[in-house]
């Protein structure tokens, strides 16, 4: 057993490891979780009703998820993703197309490619700050929207950054197209000095990562339906489809306990301990680049690339939640009166960072595209594996999805560019897990 999954976890959990990554219970040190019992991952027994056809205490326990009057709370046990996947399946029979940001989720274009969907990739502005995807460029959004059947929009994006929601949100109300808000990473929004939910703008559908920000198990999310949202009732049914017939009730009870923490929390104790916190990476020579979400820290320092800082932090048992050319991404935890956060350690291991002062800044040219394009769903079934080397001018037979965030950079149809060719080159050289690539080889269509 000494190569298992359990013997692994074992061996990190005896490190002491440090959470500034997802989930929000950070290794158990947050919320109210430790009210949860093993004995508890139960079946559909009398008295526990059933998820899929909520009668009595599940339906009880959904309604007291009361964010906003005008929404209905699902819980989802398959994650945000089985959420997105119900919603885009749900319009699969209306006229018109997809729209949605170039900087969705990849469970998106899964659900895309599933009804082999046709979708306008919207043109997108990119942030100055983090150098990653922020909204849709509003200013050719109406002539690329009109005539769409659903909007898909991420909202903030991964790094904690948001864009302008609500005039997006006006003018896909003036159209009448519906809109999917994937906030996975805003379960947490509405707190005190947050930024606002895009709950309070109306948007259709909007799915919570419960599991990201705020104490619940991974894979528990909820979807927020609002009561007159079109297609309602196909969604509910599907649902069904894309969620596990054996819903856990340990995820569902965990849900239920990270709404009563959300109900709770008071952000003031949050602020003092981010202050210390940045405090003391900015006297140890990294600069943070602030963002709208004051639960994310971009951590920068001049001349390391954020693979490097990763290591840094790494080598001294404080695990980020992703490191990109510029900087690492910290999640940090939603302190709390009581908590049982080892703040005061993680200080102390900070210090021990030593970095070498470094004067030559980075210079790494990512080659997004931020133009509008068409992504056609389906399969490409005759692929072949290539080297890298050998892809310019190819078609790409996979997305190309950089692990964490998740988030397609290259997409399955797509010929494949010289700046293509050196960005993967350059992951595979920095050793960064990127889905749809394996050994510098990737899969293309074979014509």
């Amino acid at each position: 057993m000494s190569k298992s999954l359990l013997h692994k976890l074992k061996g990190l959990l005896a490190e002491e490891p440090i959470s500034l990554h997802v989930p929000g219970h950070k290794n158990m040190t947050i919320g109210y979780l430790n009210q949860l019992d093993f004995k508890m991952d139960m079946t559909e027994i009398t008295g526990l009703d059933d998820l899929h056809s909520p009668e009595s205490v599940i339906a009880e326990s959904m309604k007291n998820v009361d964010k906003h009057p005008d929404y209905d709370a699902y819980y989802l046990v398959n994650g945000t993703t089985s959420g997105i996947l119900s919603v885009i399946q749900a319009f699969s029979s209306k006229n018109g197309e997809y729209a949605i940001a170039r900087n969705v989720h990849k469970s998106v274009f899964h659900a895309l490619d599933l009804i082999k969907a046709k979708a306008q990739l919207l043109k997108m502005d990119v942030s100055d700050a983090t150098n990653q995807y922020l909204g849709p460029d509003k200013t050719s959004l109406y002539d690329q929207v009109k005539d769409s059947k659903l909007a898909v929009f991420t909202y903030p994006n991964y790094y904690g950054e948001c864009f302008d929601i609500k005039t997006v949100t006006e003018l896909l109300k003036t159209l009448k197209i519906p809109m999917l808000i994937d906030e996975a990473h805003g379960a947490h929004l509405g707190f005190e000095h947050f930024p606002e939910t895009a709950l309070n703008m109306g948007a259709d559908y909007v799915v919570q990562s419960y599991h990201k920000t705020l104490p619940s198990l991974t894979m528990s999310s909820v979807i927020f339906i609002h009561k007159n949202a079109p297609c309602r009732e196909a969604v509910i049914r599907y649902l069904s489809y894309f969620q596990s017939s054996s819903p856990s009730y340990l995820l569902m009870s965990s849900l239920e306990l990270a709404q009563k923490f959300y109900d709770d929390y008071h952000s003031e104790y949050f602020f003092q301990k981010r202050e210390q916190l940045v405090q003391q990476l900015e006297n140890k020579g990294f600069e943070i680049v602030e963002v709208d979400d004051p639960l994310k820290l971009n951590v920068r320092c001049r001349g390391y690339h954020g693979y490097e800082l990763q290591s840094y932090f790494e080598a001294h048992h404080i695990y980020v939640e992703l490191a990109d050319d510029f900087q690492v991404l910290m999640v940090l935890p939603l302190w709390h009166e009581g908590d049982q956060f080892p703040f005061d350690e993680l200080l102390s291991r900070i210090e021990k960072v030593q970095l070498v002062e470094r004067q030559d800044d980075i210079n790494v040219s990512v080659p997004y595209r931020t133009g509008s394009s068409m992504y056609y769903g389906g399969e490409i079934h005759n692929v072949r594996k290539i080297d890298i080397k050998y892809a310019e001018n190819k078609i790409l037979a996979n997305h190309i999805v950089p692990y964490p965030p998740g988030i397609p950079i290259m997409f399955k149809g797509e010929k494949i560019t010289e700046d293509m060719v050196k960005l993967m080159n350059y992951w595979c050289e920095q050793q960064q897990r990127v889905e749809g690539i394996k050994n510098f080889k990737i899969e293309i269509k074979d014509e």
